[in-house]
């Protein structure tokens, strides 16, 4: 008497269900760490464009600094 999928069926039913454990394991990790990840790096990104536009010349001490402390808030 056959009893369902055998080897076969068992492997793949402990596959999905190890692939499912895992990807909710990359899912929360990357909800709860991207959103902290992703602020601090728009801001360094900013800032640091923006020390670049100074750099250049595009902008003047003055501006550079009114733009920084608005970004800085």
């Amino acid at each position: 008497m056959m009893m369902g999928f055998g080897f076969l069926g068992m492997l793949l039913f402990w596959g999905l269900f190890l692939a499912l454990i895992v990807g909710g394991l990359v899912f929360l990790l990357r909800q709860t760490t991207g959103t902290q990840t992703s602020n601090g790096a728009e801001d360094r990104t900013a800032l640091r464009i923006l020390d670049e536009r100074l750099a250049r010349g595009e902008i003047d001490r003055e501006e550079y600094e009114a733009i920084r402390a608005t970004l800085e808030r």
